[in-house]
């Protein structure tokens, strides 16, 4: 019996390994055409290139992500009332530590620059209102330290 279907079982994983490829292919073209609808829109959209190094390029968006990611935790301390947890992250991943100095004054661009000085800056002062546990007052701050991001994407793109 079980040799009986064994043929059935081929057909099966025939079509299952066709449809893999099949998919494997659309899946390909479709970011592909996604890579290139983005290069596109991204060479015409007004803002000014930075014109970094690949290498300089993926640090920079690795390091955009990672003050995103400390963003949302802020918000949710926030909403906790950790206050002093939500500090220490807006101090270390936001702030102007001294390796994020390092970083910013390695960029040409002087707007660019002082535009990410400003925004670490910020993220100290947040880090001290933060200190204050007033709700209120920590959610300007931190309102504050999004609008240079805000200013930032609205003029520059990697």
């Amino acid at each position: 019996m079980f040799i009986k279907q064994i043929p059935l079982l081929a057909v099966i994983l025939f079509s299952f390994g066709v449809a893999l490829i099949s998919s494997a292919d659309d899946e390909s073209a479709s970011r592909e055409e996604m890579m290139h609808h983005d290069l596109k829109h991204s060479t015409n959209d007004g803002r000014i290139s930075l014109g970094l190094p690949p290498e300089m390029r993926q640090h920079q968006l690795k390091n955009m992500r990672a003050h995103l990611v400390a963003v949302q935790a802020i918000v949710g301390l926030i909403a906790e009332k950790k206050f002093e947890e939500a500090s220490e992250i807006a101090r270390t991943k936001l702030g102007l530590t001294e390796e994020m100095q390092k970083m910013c004054n390695l960029f040409p661009n002087n707007d660019f620059r002082e535009l990410g000085l400003a925004f670490h800056k910020s993220g100290d002062d947040l880090a001290n209102v933060l200190k204050t546990k007033n709700t209120k007052e920590s959610l300007r701050a931190l309102h504050n330290t999004l609008g240079y991001c805000t200013q930032c994407h609205a003029a520059f793109q990697q």
